[in-house]
């Protein structure tokens, strides 16, 4: 009985010293919390895990809007006046603020995107925002019909019509502070 009492003891001890070097960790400064730093060990992990399951409980089932041209082009708009500054524009140099960023922020109109994501899971994304990386929840911004269009535009990236792409040519230049882009 002594034995598990000094056992049980041990218990407690041992975890309120983990608790306490790991406060102490924070408290002191040793953490990285720069931008620029790199990830404290199993944050990514972690992060990853709690964005996917939350994710997985909320995101709508389906998109409420039907993902034609006349919606990806009011798509295009939004995205090139919220969501380029961080996320880039087809064919234009990353922006200041892109390259600054931790995590760094996905190009996501070049390559596979997110394009393999259901439009509900990037609709959360866009509500809700990220914590800890930078992206900012857009609920309290823009209309539920916009961001289930910016949604559906990142669902269908790989092959938007030309009204799109023409509305993105046609785009004023993130990284020229919203100045028209120079003619070439």
């Amino acid at each position: 009985m002594k034995t598990l009492k000094i056992f049980a003891a041990g218990l407690v001890l041992g975890a309120i010293l983990i608790v306490l070097g790991v406060y102490l960790y924070f408290v002191t400064g040793k953490a990285p919390v720069a931008a620029s730093a790199e990830p404290m060990p199993f944050e990514v992990m972690l992060a990853h895990r709690a964005l996917n399951a939350r994710i997985q409980k909320e995101m709508p089932d389906h998109a409420p809007i039907a993902a034609d041209e006349a919606n990806l082009v009011a798509g295009a708009k939004t995205y090139r006046e919220h969501c380029a500054i961080c996320h880039g524009l087809p064919g234009r140099p990353e922006t200041a603020i892109a390259k600054g960023m931790y995590p760094h922020p996905p190009i996501l109109l070049e390559g596979k995107g997110v394009t393999d994501d259901e439009p509900g899971e990037t609709y959360w994304k866009v509500a809700n925002g990220i914590r800890l990386t930078g992206m900012p929840g857009f609920s309290q911004s823009l209309s539920s019909t916009q961001m289930w269009q910016v949604s559906l535009l990142m669902a269908h990236a790989d092959k938007l019509p030309k009204a799109v792409a023409d509305e993105f040519s046609a785009a004023s230049s993130p990284d020229l502070g919203g100045k028209s882009a120079p003619a070439k």
